[in-house]
């Protein structure tokens, strides 16, 4: 059995059971009891997802300085130095972890291969075939669940973050498990809930992707940072019926062409490595081109052709693709793919030290959930599993002092179906709409009036659904209290508020995000502000509703 029960209090709580939550649980002194809260199963994040690999520079040809150098080439100005440094620096070590706890990544003979991505002045992308994320998750997991000092508490939802009203510290969460809403206690509580990618009409992420963490700390008081910032995978799955499926840039870095429907590899038409390009410019590259089209019906893809890999190279490396493909009706081996972007990846996130400590004390957020400042305006490929596991390495310092003793809690019994059956039919139309609304306004290409009219828009479904009954015991309730609920359906209920309040909330700080920053720099293009400017070198900085500019460390 995954989940054990949830049985306060904690020395610290970690929710999200990703690469970067799993890796923390097993990273933290065995002393110490550890809850994963997770709102699914294990193994339903985005991490399980990552196929392209992970990127340390280990081979004798490559150096931590190289790989830092193409990471702040990506970062286009915004990635803070210290940061990326500590990352590459610490790459060898997270790699040996993970061989040493079983991963098996391929190899070439008795050493571990490597491939060239994108952005990439060296191959240094270790992979496990085309499901490298799996092969990592899927061991880290093992691991936890052999560890005796931590409790899996799964299909539980976390609602709000519990800040102790005097010395502004976090001391826990508010969390919803098995038709009850109660405070858990813990002396520390670390975000790791991976990104936001469900604000968007096309995405990678899978449905858990909602922004929680995000979400959770901004409601709560902390500052969260460079939120405007989504890198937009180039080459995701497009046909009718199926799902953004990722074709991983590893395809492209093997030697895939990205061409149109008359064969001609038009991305050279936008950057001179074409194909290769970083990601950014490759999505608008796509993009403009669709755009640019005037055949009827306007074309909605373009193609990935993989035929000038070697048939055998492609079964090696990218078993997952072909089967994905096939599913859905293309013969990787006889046709191109259909690809089209897709909303992919959160650089911003909720603002950390080199230690992940938020600005609130005893908050800690690690993974896409978090701002480290590695990744500046875009992430390089294949840095995001190696964050993961280079930050949450940290936690292993983590000094805690025991929870105090629980308050005594008064139960509330809800019984209020009728009512929260009224509002569901509205809710679940904002969590519809929302995404198209994104996708329009704050997706690839970007331009003020537009944004305008998407932040009144959400900033009035924001107004709505705080007034509704069924967001009270999410947003109101009081420590001391808990609550019981009578309806089978009412978790349900609580679980579409909740996602859809944080999407709310993410999309606001999105949007508002990409109208104060007055310029394109990564995975922000404006069209009105097409080219970066220097006065904008700084990272954007949130907390409540003050929105400033903070320098580049």
């Amino acid at each position: 059995m995954e989940t054990k029960g949830l049985t306060p209090p904690f020395d610290i709580i970690i929710v999200g059971s990703g690469a970067a939550g799993l890796y923390a649980a097993l990273c933290l002194p065995t002393d110490y009891r550890v809850g994963i809260i997770t709102k699914d199963t294990l193994k339903t994040g985005a991490s399980d997802w990552a196929q392209g690999g992970i990127a340390a520079a280990i081979a004798p040809e490559d150096s931590p300085q190289f790989h830092e150098e193409d990471t702040l080439k990506a970062g286009a100005g915004l990635c803070d130095e210290s940061a990326v440094k500590f990352l590459v620096d610490h790459a060898g070590n997270a790699i040996e972890s993970l061989v040493d706890m079983g991963v098996a990544f391929d190899r070439q003979g008795d050493k571990l291969a490597m491939t060239l991505e994108a952005a990439h002045s060296h191959p240094r992308v270790l992979h496990a075939a085309d499901t490298t994320g799996r092969a990592i998750v899927s061991t880290l997991t093992e691991k936890v669940l052999q560890r005796p000092n931590i409790e899996i508490v799964a299909q539980a939802i976390a609602l709000q973050l519990w800040i102790e009203p005097q010395e502004k510290r976090c001391q826990g969460l508010s969390v919803l498990y098995q038709g009850k809403i109660q405070w858990v206690q813990a002396s520390a509580v670390i975000l790791a809930t991976g990104g936001g990618g469900q604000v968007y009409a096309q995405t990678t992420n899978p449905a858990v992707s909602t922004g929680d963490g995000v979400a959770l700390a901004w409601r709560a008081g902390a500052i969260v940072r460079d939120l405007e910032f989504f890198q937009f995978h180039p080459t995701a799955l497009t046909k009718p019926g199926s799902p953004h499926f990722l074709i991983s840039e590893a395809v492209r870095g093997e030697g895939a062409h990205l061409v149109d429907a008359q064969g001609r590899r038009f991305a050279f038409d936008y950057h001179p490595a074409g194909e290769l390009a970083p990601r950014d410019v490759v999505s608008r590259a796509i993009f403009h081109y669709l755009q640019a089209q005037t055949a009827h019906p306007t074309p909605t893809h373009v193609d990935l052709d993989l035929r000038p890999i070697e048939p055998e190279r492609i079964r090696h490396r990218f078993p997952n693709i072909i089967r994905v493909c096939q599913k859905w009706g293309v013969d990787v081996f006889k046709e191109p793919i259909p690809v089209a972007p897709a909303a992919h990846y959160w650089m911003g996130g909720v603002k950390v030290d080199l230690n992940n400590a938020t600005s609130i004390d005893g908050l800690y957020a690690i993974g896409e959930t978090a701002s480290t400042g590695v990744h500046g305006a875009n992430r390089l490929a294949s840095n995001s599993l190696l964050e993961c596991l280079v930050f949450a390495a940290q936690l292993s310092k983590l000094n805690v002092t025991s929870p105090v003793p629980m308050i005594k809690t008064t139960e509330l019994v809800i019984d209020n179906q009728q009512q929260w059956e009224q509002e569901m039919p509205q809710i679940r139309e904002i969590r519809q709409a929302l995404p198209q609304l994104m996708w329009q306004s704050a997706g690839i290409s970007r331009r003020q009036t537009v944004l305008e009219e998407a932040i009144t828009q959400v900033s009035l479904w924001q107004k709505h659904l705080k007034s509704c009954s069924v967001s009270q015991p999410i947003l109101n309730l009081l420590p001391g209290q808990s609550v019981k609920l009578v309806a089978p359906t009412a978790q349900a209920y609580l679980r579409l508020c909740s996602e859809t309040l944080n999407l709310l909330d993410v999309a606001y700080l999105m949007l508002k995000s990409a109208s104060f920053r007055t310029e394109s720099r990564g995975g922000h293009y404006r069209q009105d502000y097409p080219q970066a400017s220097r006065e904008w070198q700084k990272h954007t900085l949130v907390c409540g509703d003050r929105w400033w500019k903070g320098e580049i460390s």
